[in-house]
């Protein structure tokens, strides 16, 4: 590869990356909330809306249940005061378009190097499912997305026995005991996409210890594949009107050590009649037309 094709190539990088750099903190909200400080991220499918946040929502007193845990009920947006003109200026493409926004984000998101590390033997087929996402992405043809990649729950209900998280995802929920019953045995469980999810507190954070998993699901967009065997950690914690939200992933059959993803912050929906929207039934319309392997 010569010299002047290398420069154009980062040249091009460079000059994508700088494009994405939108100021979301020059705007003020819906509800007079200014936008600046702290940024509050929302993660689907590994993708990460950024907006930067008053330092105040971190500093608000926490509430607390009759047993004193932190009360982590409510809807969890992302950001306040987002609007439908706010979102505009968050994809992550040239001039906010959609039109875009499959090779720009490809772009950005294969710059993010936290990503699972794999035994040697796996390698060739992550890049090869990678390059072949389209075809073999199963969230492509419907199918859930299972644990972690379905990310965070936008509405929380937090009962003294259980807790129930509900996604952006079509109608997919999770019912998490909290009552400190053990994990059923390996040879009496049957692996799900969403795995056997069991809650308890560590001091102030809301730990959920899953699974149990079937290996048809991927954890990211990469080809990232997984075994039976995989075991996922979600930590909760809240800090004022914020969850931070992190998960690790374990697989010892596949990976080298366990893999840590990018924190997500979630903020509460200061609305107290707010609802989750309901979803439509899934129609698959797009695989025909495909006519690139780009896939965001």
């Amino acid at each position: 590869m010569t010299n002047n094709l290398l420069s154009y190539r980062l040249f091009a990088v460079l000059g994508i990356f700088s494009l994405f750099c939108v100021d979301v903190g020059a705007q003020t909200p819906k509800g007079g909330v200014e936008n600046s400080g702290p940024c509050a991220s929302r993660m689907i499918d590994g993708r990460q809306a950024c907006f930067n946040l008053s330092p105040d929502v971190f500093k608000s007193p926490v509430p607390r249940t009759a047993d004193g845990h932190p009360d982590l009920a409510g809807m969890w947006n992302g950001a306040m005061g987002i609007t439908e003109a706010s979102l505009t200026h968050t994809i992550a493409a040239r001039e906010g378009s959609f039109v875009n926004f499959e090779r720009d984000y490809t772009v950005l998101r294969r710059m993010n190097q936290n990503r699972p590390l794999y035994k040697p033997q796996y390698w060739d087929t992550v890049r090869e499912l990678d390059q072949e996402g389209n075809d073999s992405d199963p969230q492509f043809r419907g199918m859930p997305e299972g644990v972690p990649r379905m990310g965070p729950p936008i509405k929380i209900i937090q009962l003294p026995t259980e807790m129930v998280f509900f996604y952006l995802n079509p109608d997919t929920y999770r019912v998490i005991p909290t009552d400190g019953r053990p994990h059923t045995p390996d040879e009496k469980l049957e692996g799900t996409w969403r795995g056997e999810s069991l809650g308890h507190w560590e001091g102030d954070s809301f730990v959920v210890d899953t699974v149990g998993f079937n290996s048809s699901s991927w954890i990211c967009i990469e080809g990232c594949i997984h075994s039976e065997n995989m075991h996922v950690i979600e930590r909760l914690t809240r800090k004022g009107n914020t969850i931070a939200y992190d998960v690790t992933v374990d697989d010892p059959e596949m990976f080298l050590k366990p893999w840590a993803m990018d924190t997500t912050t979630m903020v509460i929906n200061p609305d107290p009649k707010a609802v989750p929207d309901e979803s439509l039934p899934y129609q698959e319309r797009d695989v025909s037309h495909f006519v690139t392997k780009e896939h965001h």
